[in-house]
C-alpha cells in the first residue's frame, strides 16, 4: 500500500485562505475562488474552506493540491458539498477521477495557478509529460463537480 500523500497547511496558509473565504463570501472571486463547505465526516459539523474551482471545456473541477486533506476526506463521505461566492450557493455532487484521465486537468490546474499551488507539486509544471503528469497524479484527488 502506498503512503498517503497530504501536505498540512502552515499557519500563514491559515491566515491567507480565511482572507481569501471572506472576499469569496462578500461575492469577491479571487482568480476563480468559491468556499467549499462539507459536512464534516466525524463531527457532523459544516466544515468551509477557499477552493479553486477550474473550468476545462466547460466541466468544472475541483483539485486537492495538498493531496489526502480533510475537506477531501469529508466530501468522499459526504457525497456532496456547496460551493459559494457572494450569495450564490450551488450544491454539488461529484465524480472523484481515475488516474489516467488527471493529466489533462493537472496541465490546466498548474497553467492557471502554479504561482499560487506549484509549491505543492515538486517543480512539476504545466510543461511537464503526460507520463509525468500520470507517475504524480495518484497524490493529487480531482472531483468532477455536477450542480443539483
Amino acid at each position: 500500500m502506498t503512503e498517503t500523500r497530504y501536505i498540512k497547511p502552515a499557519k500563514s496558509t491559515n491566515v491567507f485562505n480565511e482572507v481569501v473565504a471572506k472576499l469569496t463570501k462578500l461575492g469577491v472571486s479571487v482568480w476563480g475562488s468559491r468556499v467549499l463547505t462539507v459536512v464534516g465526516r466525524k463531527s457532523g459539523e459544516p466544515r468551509s474552506v477557499p477552493v479553486n474551482l477550474l473550468t476545462v471545456d466547460g466541466v468544472r473541477y475541483l483539485v486537492a493540491p495538498r493531496g489526502e486533506t480533510q475537506w477531501v476526506r469529508n466530501l468522499r463521505a459526504a457525497g456532496q458539498g456547496t460551493l459559494r461566492v457572494g450569495r450564490r450557493v450551488e450544491t454539488f455532487t461529484f465524480r472523484e477521477l481515475a488516474d489516467d484521465e488527471k493529466p489533462g486537468i493537472l496541465r490546466a490546474y498548474l497553467k492557471r495557478w502554479k504561482f499560487e499551488v506549484g509549491v505543492f507539486f515538486d517543480g512539476v509544471d504545466a510543461k511537464a509529460s503526460d507520463d509525468k503528469l500520470r507517475e504524480i497524479a495518484p497524490g493529487y484527488p480531482i472531483f468532477e463537480v455536477f450542480t443539483k
